[in-house]
């Protein structure tokens, strides 16, 4: 019984944890649906924001080049797990410009 009133505890502090982190992510990328394979400090499916931040850090091109990579998609860059096109029509240009300041924004 003490053991299943731990996991239930464990499981409800990592709930509230992962919802405060929710919390932190910009409204667009939970609108275009981002947060199902990325974390702004851990690795999901995709890199961590804050590694895509810090990879990026001083490149000048860096925004134009990740606009690119969240609309149209890719694969090499972090694996071999292609991300899918979330903006393939280009109806969402400031959108994805916004979500990728957000993350460019995340390395001080």
């Amino acid at each position: 019984m003490k053991s299943i009133v731990t996991s239930m505890v464990l499981a409800s502090g990592l709930m509230i944890a992962n919802s405060a982190m929710a919390v932190d992510m910009p409204e667009v990328a939970k609108k275009n649906n981002c947060t199902a394979c990325h974390a702004i400090d851990h690795k999901v499916v995709g890199p961590a924001w804050m590694e895509v931040s810090k990879k990026y850090k001083g490149d000048a091109g860096a925004e134009a080049k990740l606009i690119t990579k969240v609309s149209k998609g890719g694969a090499g860059n972090w694996g071999s797990m292609p991300m899918p096109a979330n903006d393939p029509a280009g109806k969402k240009p400031e959108q994805m410009k916004q979500l990728v300041q957000f993350i460019l924004g995340l390395a001080k």
